[in-house]
């Protein structure tokens, strides 16, 4: 399988340069409560205005982080700090609290993007830098938000976009194990109330504009919050015959007829999602299990048929590498 190094970094990063600061085109979740609502983004949202959409902007900067701390040494290196500190001030992240606390705004980029802040938050604080400092207010707020909505929320969204509840709680979960430990104990309760039960997994996916494997993704959850072996009794009676490749939607990399067409190409982001799904699990799973060597094989499969078209067209561009540094990292760092 394809591995991270320093020439692979620099290319990601070099993408993601080119777009967190840029404006147009964009796409904008947003209550207009007034007239004087309509504003630009750049004035709604003073730090992620850029990267077509929010969520894209928060995880464009968690992966130029995370590659500015794995590889010190690579050319894009200073440029990622020097724009952090100029971007990432605690000035610029109170404009955007201000913007979560505007009426209407109560389910803004619920809970895709609360996520990834969640996580760009995380990221940033394992950097001698200010920026953790900043962002901790937001994702206090986020953290907050998420203890009041898990109760409320009686079914979990086994979809395969940024509603997903499976790859969302994974990434908070991931922040609150280092930094709240309330959140964790709200996930783990969620999590194991809507999912400990399930058996027998079809995977009818993917759909035609889905980057997320939902089957997966509870899979993913489950393997966080259940300890190794109670996670691998949960598995084989969730996917029982994936020793066997099936069901073999889950083992077959998604086709991408239109990359210039932003919700087909959500399909490259599902192939590399489902490669960081494959390796995590298969971690999880330990080495002897039967679905082990498969598992690295699908995420190879996975991988090769998207890594190569992170630039085609700025519908990938603008978000595609962040997941396929996830594909590509070290599950554990």
């Amino acid at each position: 399988m394809t591995t991270l190094d320093r020439a692979m970094a620099q290319r990601f990063a070099t993408l993601t340069l080119g777009h967190v600061g840029r404006e147009y085109p964009n796409v904008l979740l947003h209550v207009l409560n007034g007239p004087q609502d309509a504003q630009p983004p750049s004035v709604l949202h003073p730090v992620f205005y850029g990267s077509l959409d929010w969520h894209s902007c928060v995880h464009g900067w968690w992966q130029l982080l995370r590659l500015a701390r794995r590889f010190p040494d690579m050319d894009a290196a200073p440029a990622i700090r020097a724009r952090a500190d100029a971007v990432l001030t605690a000035e610029g992240i109170a404009g955007e609290i201000a913007y979560f606390e505007r009426p209407g705004a109560a389910g803004f980029e619920r809970p895709y993007g609360w996520a990834w802040a969640l996580a760009l938050h995380d990221e940033a604080s394992r950097h001698d830098a200010p920026w953790a400092a900043a962002l901790e207010p937001l994702a206090r707020l986020i953290a907050a938000r998420f203890c009041a909505f898990l109760p409320r929320l009686t079914y979990p969204l086994r979809v395969g976009t940024h509603f997903n509840t499976g790859f969302a709680l994974t990434l908070a979960w991931d922040w609150a194990r280092r930094h709240d430990p309330v959140l964790r104990v709200a996930i783990a309760d969620a999590v194991t109330g809507w999912f400990a039960n399930d058996r027998d997994c079809q995977a009818w996916e993917p759909g035609g504009d889905e980057f997320l494997s939902p089957a997966l993704c509870e899979a993913l959850v489950m393997s966080r919050v259940l300890d190794a072996a109670a996670f691998r009794d949960w598995f084989d009676a969730f996917l029982p015959r994936v020793a066997a490749g099936e069901p073999a939607t889950l083992f077959t990399p998604a086709i991408v007829s239109d990359r210039s067409d932003g919700k087909i190409a959500h399909l490259d982001g599902l192939n590399l999602s489902r490669a960081w799904c494959w390796r995590t699990i298969a971690a999880a799973l330990g080495p002897a299990h039967p679905v082990a060597a498969r598992a690295a094989a699908t995420a190879a499969d996975h991988l090769a048929a998207s890594l190569p078209h992170l630039g085609d067209d700025y519908m990938g561009e603008h978000w595609l590498a962040t997941f396929a540094l996830l594909a590509l990292d070290q599950p554990s760092t």
